[in-house]
């Protein structure tokens, strides 16, 4: 268990570890995962050398971060890529962990786990992801506020198309401010992939806007094969001057020219079902492999994504 990023509270981490013992594995808590420092778990330093102490450890198998927060972009760029090169093992989280499994991604192609141990579904596919080589498939909800895009995209250049609205690709991605704010620091190259993003809403349409609008500037997302849509429901029932979330989606996404498949059950302000039309309001979600290959079909409105260890 690592905090990159802001500190957890000792009852959590506790709370995770039983989960870890329950699946048969052994929990260890990094030296300065319960430390403060302002908002962050400890100092850059400190952070960073839990890091690289899990990776360069024989004995570890993966890295479970214990939240996200802030200051996982501080570190990111300082890991000892090659301690993971030599003994590669997943990293779990997301939120501002994504900045970290980016730049794991770009300098050592290692592929790593958008999820967190919080929610029975979200414990349930990290177990399957970290346990099992058994692929996962994410169907897109229509009633969510990603929901509203789908599109086939125009003809393809890139990926292994295999029909109008469907392509192959790796999955790269995460959090939607953390990806945009990786442009030029840690993004890898987006040719062939299928970019993932969702995102909470703590600002208006207009910083969502921004952020696409430097990603498709800047040539981040040229030779993209593919979009899949986590959540956005923080953007529920929101409007600005007339335009909702999926205004912006369209308008920036579509003319891209690729495939585009919302509505998938990952991210941030997701709950869990425990009907077809209720929820019990505790946070959830699916667990999903970065830097695996993945199979987008707007038609059937799914995302396969091979398993992440093997």
């Amino acid at each position: 268990m690592i905090s990159p990023a802001s500190y957890p509270d000792r009852a959590s981490v506790d709370g995770y570890l039983a989960i870890l013992d329950s699946w048969g594995l052994v929990g260890e808590v990094a030296d300065h995962a319960l430390d403060e420092w302002g908002y962050m778990a400890g100092s850059d330093q400190d952070r960073l050398d839990d890091v690289n102490a899990a990776f360069r450890d024989p004995g570890v198998r993966a890295l479970i971060t214990t939240r996200g927060g802030a200051g996982a972009y501080r570190i990111a760029a300082e890991v000892d890529f090659n301690a993971v090169r030599a003994d590669p093992k997943p990293v779990v989280g997301f939120s501002d962990i994504t900045y970290l499994h980016l730049a794991l991604a770009k300098n050592c192609g290692l592929g790593s786990i958008h999820g967190c141990l919080v929610g029975p579904t979200a414990q349930a596919t990290v177990r399957q992801l970290l346990m099992s080589v058994e692929p996962i498939t994410l169907a897109a909800d229509p009633s969510t506020v990603s929901g509203a895009m789908r599109c086939s995209g125009g003809e393809q250049r890139t990926g292994e198309q295999q029909d109008q609205g469907e392509v192959r690709g790796r999955v790269i991605g995460g959090n939607l401010t953390s990806v945009a704010t990786s442009v030029g620091v840690h993004l890898p190259m987006m040719e062939g992939a299928i970019l993932f993003l969702e995102d909470q809403r703590l600002v208006g349409l207009g910083t969502v806007d921004r952020q696409l609008t430097q990603l498709i500037s800047s040539g981040a997302l040229d030779g993209l094969a593919g979009i899949a849509l986590g959540s956005f429901e923080g953007f529920r029932g929101y409007r600005d001057r007339g335009w909702t979330l999926a205004n912006v989606l369209n308008d920036r996404l579509g003319p891209l020219g690729v495939p585009v498949l919302g509505g998938l059950y990952a991210g941030h302000d997701l709950t869990t079902t425990t009907t077809t039309t209720t929820t019990d309001g505790r946070p959830d979600q699916t667990a999903l492999p970065l830097g695996s290959m993945a199979t987008l079909s707007t038609t059937k409105g799914t995302l396969t994504i091979d398993p992440i260890v093997h």
